[in-house]
């Protein structure tokens, strides 16, 4: 028995070594995005410095205090090109122009002049698939101008019919995601363009390479004005099949007239995607410098909606090819709801870290401008606990504007008032399943007017703004926010210093733990730092937490972070850790300490018929 009980303390001493922490894996080395905060905003609905109805540039710079306040680390900026507005500016007329919507150029160079004197990273959304149909290059390309006739990708339709959209002539079977049929017929002749997404938005042709070196200009162009980085949205429908196959039904005996009823085998995720983003990548990676001590480096972030956990951190790199530093992660946008339980949070959390490549990014979004609003989704206090959840995580955390004072979707918006294309090409009775302007509306800052605060106080100038404000902004306002002594706005505040000053979060180890009566807990430890566990009651009821079984020998413990409505208060001292009460939804963040030191040992196996000892499960408490 004593030799087993040798054996068994060895196995721990033997785990121990090889729980890795951050730093083991990029000592001394990291980028200054690996731990970054960033605030994902969109100028159109950030403030109104001139009563147009619209955010813009000049907006920023005038409420540019609240992010210094929040303690982002930067900002990803929604695109502010020239665009017809047709798609909320997602259609670029002019991939080297500010919108005169958003102002001028020289203010977005003094938005980057602020930034920088703030310490702010300055993140740019572009989206390559296509632009507007406004765009100079579909102009020159419908009018037969040679040099831009493969821009975009142009196909004959398979008849003599001159109606527009008769299945029978179009070029293929393929949908748009806007509920369309994914091609347009050009007004003389007999060929049709692609689009993927809205009309209004034709796709480009990334197989002519003049294309292709147009994007590598307009991304130096961005880079060299002083842009930290660049993210890159739906970047997994930029080829499709070179054969224009028809795309298979997904139920064989079922119908193939909408985009959900395909299996998208030849329009999205295609391969020859991470082969062009690595040559993007390829750019990024000559701005390396480091001056004076800072990091100059700049970062390239892919946002794409993939149909696997696995073709999504290919983004990171195939084939020994480096693509993106970050590809964003939105599991828990996308994988949990109201009514997960603890094992789906280990689920979604752990097949990320697991997935991830050794030189992946860590990163973790609860929402942006695609989804629903997590307070919306979850409720207040829920929406407080998966941010304390969030912050805790390994990595980088991505900020939707408004999350900090609890915003929900604005579920008023009326058919007439509707701009989301996604909604407007469905109808009056179906159009709020799918726009997404609920969760894009003014930020609201205080009750001062109608408008929340989002526009100036009446002037003639004064316009509604171009999204209607959420009728909850007299109690659920930035300024209200910041008057409470508990609020999700301080639980924010709180959360990213923690975020940035922690060595803990940095570079500890990670643990996650799947507790009895639908607890989730998840550790994080370094030798020498503090230890956290956050701890979230996931059921509507009270229940009684033992954390003696996610850390072993811990005596006490004192609590660091609280949701608005909990029932601890920060600093509050935990004689009893084996009996930490927590009502319905609560989250609590505490500070342990024990008697003797954790090793984060394996569960074992002894086999005695054999002599053997079996380790399995790295990382977990005895």
């Amino acid at each position: 028995m004593e030799h087993l009980r040798l054996v068994f303390w060895a196995a721990l001493a033997i785990n121990a070594a090889a729980v890795h922490s951050q730093s083991d894996l990029h000592p001394q080395q990291d980028a200054w995005w690996e731990s970054a905060v960033f605030y994902q905003l969109l100028p159109r609905s950030y403030r109104d410095s001139n009563g147009d109805g619209n955010g813009d540039l000049r907006g920023i710079l005038e409420r540019f205090d609240h992010l210094i306040d929040l303690g982002v680390t930067g900002i990803c900026l929604g695109p502010v090109f020239r665009s017809p507005m047709r798609a909320d500016g997602f259609d670029v007329s002019d991939f080297r122009a500010i919108d005169p919507v958003y102002g001028t150029m020289a203010e977005f160079e003094e938005l980057l002049v602020r930034a920088k004197a703030a310490g702010l990273r300055v993140v740019l959304d572009l989206v390559p698939n296509h632009t507007s149909e406004q765009h100079e290059w579909f102009q020159k390309s419908m009018r037969k101008n040679e040099a831009y006739r493969d821009y975009y990708i142009l196909r004959e339709g398979g008849g003599e019919s001159e109606e527009e959209e008769e299945t029978s002539v179009l070029p293929n079977n393929w949908q748009s995601q806007y509920h369309t049929v994914a091609w347009k017929k050009i007004a003389r002749g007999s060929e049709y363009y692609l689009h993927q997404f809205d009309v209004t938005e034709p796709d480009l042709n990334y197989r002519d390479a003049k294309v292709r070196q147009e994007m590598l200009d307009i991304i130096r162009y961005w880079l060299d004005r002083g842009l930290d980085g660049i993210r890159f949205e739906r970047v997994n429908y930029l080829y499709e099949d070179l054969q224009f196959r028809d795309e298979p039904p997904i139920d064989p005996n079922g119908t193939s007239d909408s985009y959900a009823s395909l299996d998208h085998i030849y329009t999205r995720d295609l391969s020859e995607n991470y082969v062009l983003g690595s040559d993007w990548r390829s750019l990024f990676d000559e701005y390396t410098t480091t001056t004076g001590g800072t990091d100059s480096r700049k970062l390239m972030i892919t946002s794409a909606y993939t149909d696997s956990l696995e073709k999504t951190v290919k983004w990171f790199g195939v084939a020994n090819r480096p693509v993106a530093h970050i590809a964003q992660n939105f599991g828990l946008a996308r994988e949990v709801s109201n009514v997960s339980r603890a094992e789906d949070f280990e689920r979604v959390i752990g097949e990320w870290l697991s997935a991830m490549p050794p030189e992946g990014v860590a990163n973790w979004a609860l929402g942006n401008h695609d989804h629903r609003r997590v307070a919306s989704r979850f409720g207040r206090e829920r929406a407080a606990g998966l941010a304390m959840l969030c912050f805790t995580l390994p990595g980088t955390v991505f900020l939707y504007y408004g999350e900090e004072i609890g915003m929900e979707d604005n579920e008023a918006i009326s058919w007439k008032e509707t701009r989301d294309p996604l909604g407007c090409n469905t109808n009056g009775s179906v159009y709020q399943r799918y726009s997404r302007d609920p969760a894009r509306t003014p930020f609201q800052w205080d009750a001062s007017n109608e408008s929340a605060g989002f526009a100036p106080s009446p002037s003639p100038l004064s316009k509604e703004p171009w999204l209607p404000v959420n009728a909850n902004y007299p109690v659920h306002n930035l300024a209200h926010e910041k008057a409470l002594n508990r609020s999700m706005y301080h639980l924010y505040r709180a959360l990213i210093r923690w975020h940035q000053h922690s060595v803990t979060l940095r570079r500890g180890s990670f643990h996650s733990y799947v507790l009895p009566n639908n607890v989730f807990a998840v550790v994080r430890a370094l030798p020498g730092e503090k230890t956290y566990v956050t701890v979230l009651n996931v059921n509507a009821n009270v229940v009684t937490v033992d954390l003696g079984g996610v850390r072993r020998n811990a005596t006490k413990a004192r609590v660091a972070f609280v949701t608005p409505e909990g029932s601890y208060t920060s600093g509050q001292s935990l004689e009893d850790v084996a009996n930490v009460v927590l009502a319905g939804y609560e989250t609590i963040i505490l500070e342990l300490t024990s008697g003797t030191m954790w090793l984060g040992a394996a569960q074992v196996v002894l086999m005695s018929t054999l002599g053997l000892l079996v380790c399995v499960d790295w990382g977990r408490a005895l």
